[in-house]
């Protein structure tokens, strides 16, 4: 060490400053690194009850609907399965769960997939990848832009019904290699990085209940590991047979109104549910940098173990108040910053009162009983959508984080009489109520546990109030963009723009442009269109989409195997005149300073300044007609202009 140091004291002043800023950059980096926030970036989501979006699932939340109904007649024949006696041999005592409409159907053709091979692929895959596609859209991460990249697939899923179907109703002599690929657990993450052609880690995680926010847990540390730069994380469930159900009503897991009664007196089991759900992540320091928009922040999570307990798929409240502990540790939270917790809270006798004695045991250490933390669970909702529950509840707490407000928690009438509520810091909102901030930022918890005993936790932070725009990001008419990859997909498309803008929200309508314009992949049929205001696209989007044509709309059709090429072609001399570009140069911040940036290479060269011949003074003469000012002059001004309209999105 002497010898290390003494060498170093022989380097000179600017050799010891440069070795002592790559030191502190590498300690950052080490310091950053493990604990390091992750963004959110982009959510999409499939749900019961409508909510094939996260505004219709916030919709469905915040009017406290209940999404349970009937087994659908597609699924199986209720008639041949349904007992209420729980004893009855081969038979469910339950008629409910929360469904998904239409899983049968699938855009094949959009991901060029060939018929025969969408035949035999589990929906669970098809929902895959048309809810990861819609998520990175809404992260503004153009999907056919990623190849190559190294993102990474973490995908949530447990249940094979659709093998189980297809064994049962295809001839054995018609099973095919796509059966294999099309049912595989693997595959369901795999074949999202193959269609996109990513590079980053790619796997499926069973862990029952818990799989998608143990996915979740995985991005993160995959992303503080640098193995990945952007990661799409969630889970899928999708209920095709009735075995899985008998089964769970032989072990009494099941309600027999079909109902999460979750913390109530009455609670008797949970409900089946379907649904996906898909988070687009990303480190914050990047994302931040990158001027995304941030949804919420994933300050820390962990996983953990039940290990033994009295049974096989008893819950145990030690290993759940460990697990949030961690947790919050690797969050750098206190127990008493976290305001509002989404509990795993599926409705049996059992789990219940374990979960919220370990919740109180955990966040009431020194909080005071004027300030109880608020706990809820979505499967009052929809169900238990069991690989999907984990991301579900993430999603459920992602927009009340955003929107401010808590949802509220349905079927609780009379609190568990095992629950010693007087003695518990904890209320449980069955009304709509606002999430105060108290002053600080909001901090919530979210539980998912596995039957299996695999336990997570996930600590979320509401996102970093964004940075003002600048005026540069605000050109004074909206450009938007669309394309699908035939006419009636465009005009459906356009639909769904109309559908956004038309609705109540204070997102301007620049970003939604430039969004559009460089988040979404550019199919072979376009239409593009200029609008000043919200009111005004939504005219034009509505008469796209009923193939009408509109003033101010292009429409298009490309062919060719390659994206065509964007070039920049400007006029040459004879084209100039004085006050050119004035408008721009006083109200766009990045076209002023390109053309500063030209005016002071040529000070040198020039006797007037670049700015005094484009811009003259009333009545003054203008240098701009003399060839030596000329070129230079229409050089910074379309320079100038090329840098904004990259910086608008073009």
């Amino acid at each position: 060490m002497r010898d290390l140091s003494a060498r170093i004291s022989q380097l000179s002043p600017v050799k010891r400053a440069l070795l002592e800023l790559e030191v502190q950059s590498r300690n950052s980096k080490l310091e950053q690194g493990p604990a390091e926030p992750i963004a959110v970036i982009g959510v999409s989501c499939r749900f019961p009850g409508g909510a094939g979006s996260p505004e219709a699932f916030w919709r469905l939340l915040r009017e406290g609907v209940d999404a349970i109904t009937e087994v659908p007649a597609d699924r199986w024949d209720l008639s041949a399965y349904y007992d209420p006696n729980p004893a009855a041999p081969g038979r469910m005592y339950t008629r409910w769960g929360g469904f998904l409409p239409d899983v049968a159907t699938f855009d094949a053709q959009f991901f060029a997939i060939s018929p025969r091979e969408a035949e035999t692929m589990d929906p669970q895959q098809r929902l895959l990848l048309e809810v990861s596609w819609e998520a990175l859209e809404n992260a503004a991460q153009a999907p056919d832009r990623l190849a190559r990249s190294q993102t990474g697939v973490f995908v949530g899923i447990s249940t094979s019904d659709y093998l189980q179907t297809m064994t049962k109703l295809v001839d054995p002599a018609r099973i095919d290699a796509y059966m294999g690929t099309g049912t595989a657990f693997s595959v369901a993450a795999g074949r999202l990085s193959y269609i996109l052609g990513l590079n980053g880690p790619s796997m499926a995680v069973d862990t029952a209940c818990s799989s998608s926010l143990v996915t979740v847990h995985l991005a993160c540390q995959s992303l503080r590991a640098r193995e990945c730069d952007l990661a799409l994380a969630g889970g899928v469930n999708v209920i095709l047979s009735p075995e899985v159900t008998v089964t769970f009503s032989k072990a009494r897991m099941m309600a027999a109104d079909g109902r999460c009664k979750t913390f109530d007196a009455a609670a008797d089991g949970y409900v089946r549910g379907e649904g996906c759900g898909v988070l687009v992540l990303k480190r914050l320091s990047e994302a931040v940098a990158s001027g995304d928009h941030i949804h919420a922040v994933i300050r820390g999570s962990a996983v953990n173990q039940d290990g033994r307990t009295t049974g096989l798929t008893a819950p145990n409240g030690p290993a759940q108040q460990d697990v949030i502990r961690k947790a919050l540790r690797n969050a750098g939270v206190d127990p008493g910053d976290v305001s509002y917790v989404e509990a795993h809270g599926t409705g049996t006798p059992l789990g219940d009162p374990i979960e919220l004695q370990a919740l109180a045991a955990v966040f009431g250490h020194g909080r005071a009983h004027d300030r109880p933390v608020a706990v809820g669970s979505v499967k009052t909702n929809i169900g238990h959508a069991e690989a999907a529950a984990g991301v579900a509840g993430l999603i459920k707490v992602i927009l009340a984080l955003q929107h401010r407000e808590i949802p509220p928690h349905l079927h609780l009438r009379r609190i568990n009489p095992h629950i010693a509520e007087a003695d518990l810091p904890v209320t449980i909102p069955t009304e709509l109520a606002a999430w105060p901030s108290g002053g600080r930022r909001r901090i919530a918890g979210v539980s998912s546990f596995g039957f299996s005993g695999t336990n997570a936790h996930v600590v979320l932070e509401e996102a970093p109030a964004p940075t003002p725009a600048s005026a540069d990001c605000r050109p004074p008419l909206g450009l938007l963009t669309l394309s699908a990859k035939n006419r009636l997909a465009l005009g459906e498309l356009a639909r769904r723009f109309e559908q956004r803008l038309a609705a109540e929200s204070p997102e301007p309508l620049e970003d939604v442009c430039f969004s559009a314009n460089v988040g979404r992949a550019h199919f072979a049929h376009r239409v593009a269109l200029i609008a000043g205001s919200r009111a005004d696209a939504c005219v034009k989007l509505e008469r796209i989409a009923a193939d009408d044509d509109a003033p101010d709309v292009l429409r298009g059709q490309i062919s060719g195997a390659g994206p065509p090429k964007v070039a920049f072609l400007f006029t040459g001399q004879g084209a100039q005149y004085a006050g050119m570009g004035r408008g721009l140069y006083e109200t766009q911040p990045t076209f002023r300073a390109a053309l500063d940036r030209c005016d002071a290479l040529l000070r040198a060269e020039l006797e007037q300044p670049l700015g005094a011949v484009l811009f003259p003074a009333d009545g003054a003469a203008s240098l701009l007609d003399q060839t030596a000012y000329t070129q230079p002059a229409l050089f910074a001004l379309e320079y100038a202009l090329a840098e904004l309209w990259r910086a608008w999105g073009i």
